[in-house]
């Protein structure tokens, strides 16, 4: 006992070294833990992902369509349970910096291939009588201050044009790893306009999400349905959710590189600022370590105290940030992803320039 008091009253013998040095500590696994956060939210829609979902898209890009006939053609392939389709749609709400992912889909089919997307009977029939019907996540609806009936215009970048959507749904995700910041409305309300205005774009999809009967045979599902459609002028290009997810992670895998080693040089960071400390603390009780070996202590004793000194401040940082943690953690979401449902929707517009040049016959 009277060694872990030596140890406590020497941690805090220069209070104002050892205040930098907890601030130091408390600092750097701040940043560790944030930037570790940052690299689980980018992988968070892998980890949302169904190994009963596949994906097919455009073989050639995901800015090209596929037509809306293939639905059939994949349904009557062995293995897939069913099939829904759905359409990007890129619009923007008053300004680009209130971007979030928004895109068209086939309500029925779609919505029942994702079970941990919950919406209230009474909201999900009214949104399907309503063409122009929307349902938006919970966290987006708080956003913008939302409510049932609300009307929310779009400014389209893809499809040109003011698009006009009543809220008649609020969502919320059964996981906390499901994305609740997305909007989405009725395929059938964006085909009809593409139609009227003579686009090339009518009666197609952008992909074509499909459910299997067995998690084991995707990998054989997917090349029956890519073989379907083999010379086609739309060739597919068919993967499970997750392998699609990680495709669009994959574009910027540098930028995840790079916060991963960062936060591992933050580790560093902290052992250098404790061993700093120390160092300066062993430097000035020199005098005192020799009277402690004259009274019969060892080396491996000093070396005790020197260590106690270092895990208690480092442990006082350590609580520091619980500390901040349980007062903060209200105002952090619990799934700061970066991505929605598919990773690269969830980027600012201006990456999606390119895009639209190639999109510009619409």
């Amino acid at each position: 006992m009277h060694i872990f008091k030596l140890i406590f009253r020497n941690a805090f013998r220069h209070k104002l070294r050892t205040f930098l040095t907890v601030l130091g500590v408390t600092i750097a696994i701040l940043a560790f833990g944030l930037l570790r956060t940052v690299v689980s939210a980018w992988y968070a829609g892998v980890q949302a992902s169904s190994a009963t979902r596949l994906v097919a898209r455009n073989a050639v890009s995901l800015v090209f369509p596929l037509p809306l006939s293939y639905k059939d053609k994949i349904r009557q392939i062995e293995g897939v349970k069913g099939v829904s389709y759905g359409t990007w749609f890129g619009g923007i709400y008053i300004d680009e910096k209130n971007f979030f992912a928004n895109y068209a889909m086939e309500p029925k089919t779609y919505l029942a291939m994702y079970p941990e997307i919950i919406i209230p009977s009474e909201q999900m029939a009214a949104f399907l009588r309503d063409r122009k019907g929307a349902v938006a996540g919970r966290k987006l609806v708080e956003r913008f201050g939302w409510k049932i009936g609300d009307i929310v215009t779009l400014k389209g970048t893809i499809f040109p044009g003011n698009w006009d959507f009543v809220i008649r749904g609020i969502y919320r995700g059964r996981d906390n790893t499901v994305d609740e910041t997305a909007f989405f409305f009725q395929w059938d309300y964006l085909n009809e306009a593409l139609k009227k205005a003579g686009r090339s774009w009518a009666d197609k999809a952008g992909w074509y999400l499909i459910e299997i009967k067995d998690p084991h045979i995707a990998a054989d599902v997917s090349l029956r349905i890519d073989k379907t459609f083999k010379n086609s002028l739309a060739e597919t290009l068919t993967e499970t959710e997750k392998a699609f997810q990680l495709s669009f992670i994959s574009m910027t895998e540098a930028i995840v590189v790079a916060i991963k080693l960062v936060s591992f040089v933050i580790i560093f960071i902290i052992m250098a600022v404790v061993a700093n400390t120390m160092a300066m603390t062993a430097r000035e009780r020199i005098g005192e370590y020799a009277v402690l070996k004259t009274l019969g202590f060892r080396g491996f004793h000093i070396g005790g105290l020197i260590f106690g000194e270092s895990i208690i401040i480092t442990m006082i940082g350590a609580y520091s940030v619980l500390c901040l943690h349980s007062r903060w953690r209200r105002y952090l979401p619990t799934n700061s992803a970066p991505f929605s449902r598919y990773s690269m929707w969830r980027q600012k517009p201006y990456t999606w320039t390119w895009q639209r040049l190639l999109l510009w016959r619409l």
